[in-house]
């Protein structure tokens, strides 16, 4: 499958601020089966992007730009050939020992309602680690509401599965914090997921969870779904949780009223003559 994908996430500002620094996990790697065609960033103004790999891997730019004005956007681009994997993930950069994915993290911290999950988990799956994190995966879907607004950024795991309620962030959290709970490395993933006839309003890009299996390696579970990830996911950065992984973040110093616009389009071509469109669905959010 190829899919062409633009994400453009555009900043507005009532009163523009003195200076913006930016850092982006914006570009995929190619994998044994993802193979990134072609691929760029482009940011309005005058700003020099300066290429980097951080401590899991990821490709990371990072700018900043003096007077940027009331409008500052950042375009990244590309196509990325994607091939059935059956959830298995290879030919990935592996920088750190698998034990790091076992280690909590603030978001990802355990409380009692994410560790009686994973004892259910462990309890109603067989005796495999690839059975205990299907079976995981499956009740995070059951356990939880897909629903937009709810949450926020800094939501914890613990507090997502307590309202019952979130996005695939905060589901994705859940599933990572009861995994490593249960014994099971785990890690977040961002990136892109291609939906034939998802409506414009869903989000506008995606996250799931790898977990590391003995005989297999790294495995793809998504919770938002309850299934493992498909040629149709485009994966583009790993981390811990959200704070490792994200997509941009960034500072502002001076200005106020900032508000973000983020836009995600993906084509997707499934072959000579089937060629299909999708639009992911356009968020704001007012910041400050």
């Amino acid at each position: 499958m190829r899919l062409s994908i633009t994400h453009e996430t555009e900043y507005r500002y009532e009163q523009a601020p003195n200076s913006v620094i930016e850092l982006l996990r914006l570009t995929p790697a190619s994998t044994a089966t993802q193979t990134v065609r072609s691929w760029r960033i482009d940011v309005t103004g005058d700003a020099v992007l300066k290429r980097s790999e951080d401590a899991f891997g990821n490709v990371v730019h990072t700018f900043s730009v003096l007077s940027p004005g009331d409008e500052l956007t950042i375009t990244a681009m590309g196509t990325v050939d994607t091939e059935p994997n059956n959830g298995i993930i290879a030919g990935t950069p592996e920088r750190l020992p698998v034990g790091v994915y076992l280690r909590h993290t603030p978001l990802t911290e355990p409380d009692e309602a994410i560790r009686d999950l994973a004892a259910a988990a462990l309890a109603k799956s067989g005796p495999s680690p690839l059975d205990k994190a299907h079976v995981l995966n499956t009740m995070v879907f059951e356990s939880m509401t897909y629903e937009t607004g709810r949450t926020h950024a800094a939501t914890t795991a613990a507090a997502a599965l307590e309202a019952g309620h979130g996005v695939c962030q905060d589901l994705t959290h859940i599933f990572v914090a009861a995994a490593r709970v249960a014994g099971l490395p785990a890690r977040y993933i961002s990136g892109y997921q291609y939906v034939e006839g998802r409506p414009r309003e869903s989000h506008e890009s995606h996250a799931w969870a790898e977990v590391h299996i003995a005989d297999y390696g790294w495995v793809s579970f998504d919770p938002t779904v309850g299934l493992s990830a498909s040629d149709h996911y485009v994966r583009v950065a790993v981390g811990l949780d959200t704070m490792s992984a994200s997509p941009l973040r960034g500072a502002i110093y001076g200005g106020l009223g900032e508000v973000l616009d983020v836009t995600v389009t993906i084509d997707c071509s499934a072959g000579p003559g089937g060629r299909m469109r999708q639009t992911q669905g356009r968020q704001t959010q007012s910041m400050g």
